[in-house]
Parts: structure tokens; C-alpha cells; sequence
């Protein structure tokens, strides 16, 4: 089949290497891709906003299915707009894609679907901001209602910062901390089927240690040796199941990737938060680990044949991945600047390990940086400690002038921590 992604980061990347692996895909194409996508996939500019055009140049292609990779052309209908045109999507409509775009909606889904989560209050006056903070007090935990890019959740024992970003935001939920290890699960969906996907761990943030700001993520790992072996399954009957009927009960459904971001307390499981795609870096570890086809995956998930399916095939493989981010990353990056020792990765490392790409392009002969992060280097291994070597290994023959990445990303669960 032909198959069109769109977005141009290291999660697009990631789906697009796996793509690119799967017999049943005879064409791969992706708009508008970045410098690493375009090694296998062929690259097409579009605004990935315009669900016109994305319908229109899927339309021109002859694509079998289009994989909506980012969360921004989801909350604006970019799905939407695909399916109109009578071919295959995977991702959630505009109104599903509500569970990402804003947290007020999420919280009031969970509350009718009974989930667990924290305990939180939307606010929209000073008044009720401050009202908040009191009543839950440090560490406070302030998200912008509406989508940020992975940078509009600040978490600070200081109440003036907590105060000052929830102005900022205008419609904010503030809510109650929750302790404990956090833990990211995909489910692939058709709005009635749940399929989970493997359990990973990301790194929100900017610095070893968990200390800086937080970022859209620094690195991930998957599996996690640390969690119950029932996690999946408790996290299947409590969390997306219900979450999924929810949805489909108020009229609607939801198809595509539910990502469920957990929290693992004192208490049980909480969610934190719900995404509607694919989160970047974990996609990169847990795509990684898939031995299933995930063309014919995402298809049937689109089709709504996803009970059809055989079980999933995972390798026994840990997958680890590190991002090297730009210069002042996660503020304004720099950007433009010539990456050198990619072709040493390919040559050294493959096929244990590889690089993504996120922020990148062509410059001439030259591979350049283009955003805030800028590559994801990812490895497998027998376990994570082996898995982690061979990906520093490889970050070790990168140069990007001024970039940054974290040194500690698994090495805790490596030696048999919880983060």
C-alpha cells in the first residue's frame, strides 16, 4: 500500500523507518519530513494545518492510508478533512482530538468515564488561581488548558512562578500533585478495540537529575523492569477501555493513538494527562521494540478491523533513546548550525543503533539544525544497560556546535531503580 505521514519531527521519523520496514508498503511518502525522513521516505511541501491540502496531496498520491503524526493538525481537523476524501486515516477527529487540545475536557471526560486522576480546578480569574494554589499547596502543578508543544505544564514548589504562568495562560488547570514514577502507554484504537502498546519512560526534564526547565522530552526507555507485570493490564481496564466507551458515548469516538500518560502512586495509578498521537521520545523506544507490522496495525485501526487482529509480536530487546538538543533549548534554540557524524553512526553503530531526526535540513550537501531538538539517537540491546552504552556511544560521534543532552537518561532503571 501507499502511505502518507504527516509531520516532520523524530516521532514522524520513527514511524517512518518502521514504515519503511514493512513489506506490505510499497510507497512511503511524508510532508512535509525533515532531512532524515527524506533517506526513506519521499518528501512533499504542505502546511500540515490545512486539512485541504493534506486531503488533496493524499488524494494525488493514491495513499492507502495517511498517518496524522503531530497534535496540532489533529485538534484543527486535519483527520477530518482526510476521511471526507474517502481514504483511510489514522488519528482522531477534531472534536476526539479534544482530549489533547484541552484539559478541561479531558478532566471531564475522565470524571465520566471514572478514571483516576488528581484532583483539579480550571480557572480563568486571578481569583480562582489563587483560590487553587491554596487550596492544593506545594509542589503546585499549573497546565495550560490548550496545547503548548509539550511546555505549557509547570511544576514548582515557588507559588509566585506557578501564579505567573497561570496568568500567562489565561485558562488554566490547576491540580493536585501526584508522587511517584511516571509512566507513558500508547494504546492503538478504533474507537471501540483497545490494543496497548509496550510501557516506556521519558524525561520531561531539561537537565541530569531531573533538574531545569521542562522540555518536550530528553530521552525514553522501554521496557521497564521496574514496573508490575500487571501494569498493562490494570491500565487497559481501568484507563483506556473506559476512557474509549466515554467517548464513544457521547457521539464521539475516538480512532487512532491514545496516549496515556500515568502517574504510579502511593495511591494506584493516576493519569496526568491524555494525548491524542504518538509522543515523542517514546515512540521512538517502543517502535523500536514492535516486530508487528505496523502498517497493517494502523490500517485496521483506521478501518475499524482492529478485534481482527493476532495478538502483537514485541522483541525482547531494550530500546533506548537520548535526544541532542540546540543551543538554549528550551528557550529560543539556535538553529542553522552544520551536524556532523551521522554517517560515522551509520557506519559504526547500525543496525543496534541509529538516529532520528527531529529539528533538521538540507543545506546544500549539508545536514543542519532546525529546531530545539534536534536528533533523537536510539539503540536496542539485550538489556537496558547494554542498550544505553551503544546509544551514548553513538551521541559520542555527533557534533553539533553548543548542543546539550542528558547523560543519566535510563541509568537508574539500568541498575534497577524506578526512573
Amino acid at each position: 500500500m501507499k502511505v502518507l505521514v504527516i509531520g516532520s519531527g523524530a516521532r514522524e521519523h520513527a514511524l517512518c523507518r518502521s514504515l519503511s520496514l514493512d513489506p506490505a508498503v510499497t510507497a512511503l511518502h511524508c510532508a512535509p519530513g525533515n532531512a532524515g525522513i527524506a533517506d526513506v521516505a519521499e518528501l512533499h511541501p504542505v502546511d500540515a494545518l490545512d486539512g485541504a491540502a493534506v486531503a488533496g496531496l493524499a488524494t494525488e498520491l493514491g495513499a492507502a492510508l495517511v498517518i496524522v503524526g503531530p497534535e496540532a493538525p489533529l485538534v484543527a481537523g486535519v483527520a477530518d478533512a482526510v476521511r471526507e476524501a474517502g481514504i483511510p486515516c489514522f488519528g482522531p477527529s477534531k472534536e476526539a482530538a479534544r482530549l489533547e487540545g484541552s484539559k478541561a475536557f479531558a478532566k471531564d471526560v475522565m470524571a465520566g468515564a471514572g478514571v483516576p486522576t488528581a484532583r483539579s480546578y480550571v480557572c480563568t480569574t486571578p481569583e480562582e488561581v489563587d483560590a487553587a494554589l491554596d487550596a492544593f499547596g506545594a509542589p503546585y502543578v499549573v497546565k495550560d488548558d490548550g496545547l503548548a508543544a509539550g511546555k505549557g505544564v509547570v511544576v514548582t514548589g515557588d507559588v509566585e512562578q506557578a501564579r505567573e504562568h497561570a496568568l500567562a495562560c489565561g485558562r488554566v488547570v490547576i491540580e493536585e500533585f501526584l508522587d511517584g514514577p511516571e509512566v507513558s502507554l500508547f494504546a492503538v484504537t478504533d474507537g471501540e478495540t483497545v490494543v496497548p502498546l509496550r510501557p516506556a519512560q521519558d524525561f520531561k526534564r531539561a537537565l541530569d537529575g531531573d533538574e531545569g526547565p521542562n522540555t518536550g522530552g530528553m530521552g525514553a526507555y522501554s521496557p521497564l523492569p521496574w514496573a508490575d507485570p500487571k501494569l498493562v493490564d490494570e491500565v487497559q481496564e481501568t484507563v483506556l477501555q473506559p476512557t474509549v466507551d466515554e467517548l464513544r458515548r457521547r457521539g464521539t469516538p475516538f480512532s487512532g493513538l491514545l496516549y496515556a500518560g500515568l502517574a504510579i502512586t502511593s495511591r494506584g495509578v493516576r493519569v496526568i494527562e491524555f494525548n491524542a498521537r504518538f509522543g515523542d521520545p517514546e515512540t521512538q523506544v517502543v517502535l523500536a521494540r514492535l516486530q508487528t507490522p505496523l502498517a497493517g496495525l494502523l490500517l485496521a485501526a483506521a478501518n475499524g478491523t482492529l478485534a481482527d487482529l493476532p495478538p502483537l509480536r514485541w522483541s525482547d530487546d531494550a530500546a533506548v533513546t537520548v535526544v541532542i538538543a540546540s543551543h538554549n533549548y528550551p528557550g529560543t534554540p539556535r538553529t542553522g548550525d552544520p551536524i556532523e557524524g551521522l554517517a560515522d553512526v551509520a557506519d559504526q553503530d547500525a543496525p543496534d543503533a541509529y538516529v532520528l531526526h527531529a529539528g533538521t535540513r538540507r543545506d546544500g550537501d549539508a545536514v543542519v539544525s532546525a529546531g530545539g531538538r534536534v536528533l533523537s539517537v536510539t539503540a536496542t540491546g539485550a538489556d537496558l544497560a547494554q542498550a544505553r552504552e551503544r546509544a551514548y556511544a553513538a551521541v559520542g560521534r555527533v557534533r553539533l556546535d553548543g548542543s546539550q543532552h542528558r547523560t543519566d537518561i535510563a541509568e537508574q532503571a539500568a541498575r534497577g531503580g524506578a526512573a
